[in-house]
């Protein structure tokens, strides 16, 4: 894909008119003059105009950031997917929203559809030319957010018949070569060495081994002394272990269960891209959850890397226990702040839906007011619930120090006090099951993976005090 502020708009059949209120229209011809002044008049948002040689979209301005990215979405689907090349004119800040769901609706995962049928569906479209009052800078953000959310898709609709915990581990890696990231992977024998018993207790049942990846950007100028820790669940496949996800079709979009792994990757990745001034780091605990072979067990006692010790109530509840591992083991970088990110619970998808990420924390309320701006910047929006001791308690056993699942309510924020207890630094849970997977379109957001919370996490950063 390349992203062009060139302004040339000779050749390029396929064009969006951004119309303001008492915009200059002198640099139109007089058709298009005439077509922009009856628009004007019209109470339509969006309108497009064909002939034989060319598409004409007008769309109205909109001071709504979010408005523009759903038009932007609308020109996707209103082009054919053989058109190549699309130029935008109009404000610089609105056409920049606008190229911004444009491209995110321009995102198919078809790889495996046979070949004719593969280069049939395919989009074409690898151009966008926008006008010269948008900056070069803003043309770069547009591409590394596009590329990023894009990958994090890709791995969240990839099926762990290819997806393993090594493969991912793999595909990070490739994307760190290209973004000036360390990336290193820990592998079972090391896991095992270093006592991660969360991590190899989900991955008893599997044949896969499991990895723990360390992700790290640390540019010459970051301005933070200590780092800014992201984890992110990695569950490539959960079918719930021994205790089996008992409900109809529940299986059937798990392969998205490592949407937050994917989220803190994709988020590292666009930051380092972007090259922001922070020294940031993502850690990735990946494993599948089955049945199989020694598969760990409700009444199992697992000795966590920190020392804590967990009963199992629940196999189903494991991705809290590779996420403990995980933000345990950050307290080796001292971090000044942990950001977690995980499709964790039903019960966050039961109380926001698809339209919200679930936040808490023990953090200082200035990074809360942080993300939730960010949140708002992204329309990847934020409900912030409360974290007091008394939801910690349920989360106490009476034969071990911890049990991984507590009562029938609040189950969202039991696990985030659950995870609580392997952070020493201040602490922010995220609970994206509600966005992460999408069961149809919705604008730019298309079925399946999301990339839900990459773009969130990176205007985050990107406003980081």
């Amino acid at each position: 894909m390349k992203i062009n502020n060139q302004g040339k708009w000779e050749g390029i059949q396929n064009r969006v008119i951004i119309v303001s209120e008492g915009m200059n229209t002198s640099e139109y011809d007089a058709s298009e003059q005439d077509l922009i002044a009856r628009f004007q008049e019209q109470d339509k948002e969006l309108v497009k105009v064909t002939d034989l040689r060319s598409n004409l979209v007008l769309v109205k301005s909109n001071a709504d950031a979010e408005k523009m990215r759903m038009h932007g979405a609308t020109v996707r689907s209103s082009l054919e997917t053989t058109v190549e090349s699309v130029a935008i004119a109009g404000e610089a800040e609105q056409s920049v929203y606008l190229a911004e769901g444009l491209l995110l609706a321009n995102y198919q995962f078809i790889k495996y559809f046979k070949e004719e049928d593969r280069k049939k569906k395919a989009n074409k479209l690898d151009s966008i030319e926008l006008g010269n009052k948008v900056s070069q800078a803003n043309c770069d953000e547009l591409l590394h957010t596009y590329q990023a959310v894009s990958w994090a898709r890709t791995m969240v609709n990839e099926p762990v018949s290819y997806l393993t915990a090594e493969q991912l581990a793999a595909e990070m890696k490739v994307i760190a070569e290209d973004a000036n990231i360390t990336a290193t992977v820990l592998e079972k024998t090391q896991l095992e060495s270093l006592k991660m018993g969360g991590i190899l207790a989900v991955n008893r049942g599997s044949i896969d081994p499991p990895t723990l990846t360390i992700l790290e950007y640390k540019p010459d100028n970051a301005k933070n002394k200590k780092p800014i820790v992201l984890v992110g669940k990695g569950v490539v496949y959960d079918t719930g272990g021994l205790s089996l996800k008992p409900t109809p079709n529940s299986m059937d979009s798990m392969k998205s269960d490592m949407g937050g792994a994917a989220c803190v990757a994709g988020a590292i990745y666009l930051a380092a891209k972007q090259q922001l001034p922070l020294h940031i780091m993502a850690l990735v605990p990946a494993t599948d959850n089955r049945p199989g072979l020694n598969a760990y067990a409700p009444g199992d006692v697992i000795t966590m890397y920190n020392g804590l010790t967990v009963e199992v109530l629940n196999t189903d509840a494991e991705g809290r226990m590779i996420l403990a591992d995980a933000l345990a083991y950050s307290s080796k970088y001292d971090p000044e702040l942990v950001v977690d990110a995980a499709t964790l619970t039903g019960a966050a998808y039961r109380a926001v839906g698809e339209h919200a990420t679930c936040i808490m924390g023990n953090a200082d309320e200035s990074y809360f007011e942080q993300l939730t701006a960010a949140g708002e910047a992204s329309y990847e929006r934020t409900v912030r619930f409360p974290f007091w001791e008394e939801y910690g308690k349920e989360m106490k056993s009476p034969i071990a120090d911890l049990k991984n699942l507590g009562g029938p309510t609040a189950g969202m924020i039991t696990a985030g006090k659950f995870l609580e207890n392997f952070v020493e630094a201040p602490y922010i849970h995220m609970d994206i099951a509600g966005p992460a997977w999408r069961t149809s379109d919705s604008g730019y957001r298309t079925k399946g993976g999301t990339g839900a919370g990459v773009r969130l996490l990176y205007h985050f950063l990107k406003n980081y005090k």
